[in-house]
């Protein structure tokens, strides 16, 4: 479990394939074989570290549903090691678990140092998102300032553009999505599957006074 806040830029030394390995020295600084670390929000396991580096294997799963397998020598990564019970809880609860890959629409001048990020989402996770409430793209916490269909806007302080790859991001670009756990589970409770394999949505209930 994650928090979505970027604790480094880490750097893409080699992508071999399904093998990935990137420079992070705070990150691998406590790093074991074993240890999970989200890579621009998504959950991987460290397989071997040398110093500053960690090495990751790559699934298929993970290939064909993040944007990780577009990465390359010298791309800068966000970074961040799994929450603890003694951890601040200063984003949301993430998982690294991605939902889906979404495209840039627009980025935006906004305010003195700001910026307005654009984002349309896949149809199948916007009845997940709501305004101000919270998204993760590339691993990165966000609160969502306002909705326009399909599209998401998200306005970055200079702080996010400086300390994690969103500053760098450019229209077309594709970034990870993950959206908010609790409103996947509210989703899925009000649902159920019936015997014959079909979707059903329970009808509300009439408030009582």
């Amino acid at each position: 479990m994650f928090t979505g806040i970027v604790e480094e830029l880490g750097t893409v030394v080699a992508r071999d394939g399904e093998r990935l390995v990137v420079r992070g020295p705070v990150t691998a600084a406590d790093a074991a074989t074993g240890d999970s670390i989200a890579i621009d929000g998504v959950c991987l396991t460290v397989v071997e570290r040398r110093e500053e580096h960690l090495f990751f294997d790559l699934s298929e799963e993970t290939l064909s549903r993040t944007n990780l397998g577009s990465l390359g020598p010298e791309d800068a990564v966000n970074l961040e090691r799994p929450a603890t019970l003694a951890s601040r809880l200063g984003g949301h609860l993430v998982q690294g678990h991605v939902d889906g890959v979404a495209e840039v629409t627009a980025v935006r001048p906004e305010g003195e140092d700001g910026v307005r990020l654009s984002v349309r989402l896949p149809g199948e996770l916007l009845r997940h998102v709501a305004e101000k409430g919270s998204i993760t793209f590339d691993g990165v916490s966000l609160t969502v300032a306002a909705l326009d269909g399909d599209v998401v806007e998200i306005a970055l302080i200079p702080h996010t553009l400086h300390a994690t790859t969103l500053g760098s991001v450019r229209e077309r670009d594709r970034v990870n999505v993950e959206v908010d756990i609790v409103a996947k589970y509210v989703a899925r409770n009000l649902e159920y599957l019936t015997t014959d394999g079909a979707t059903v949505v329970r009808p509300r209930k009439e408030r009582t006074a």
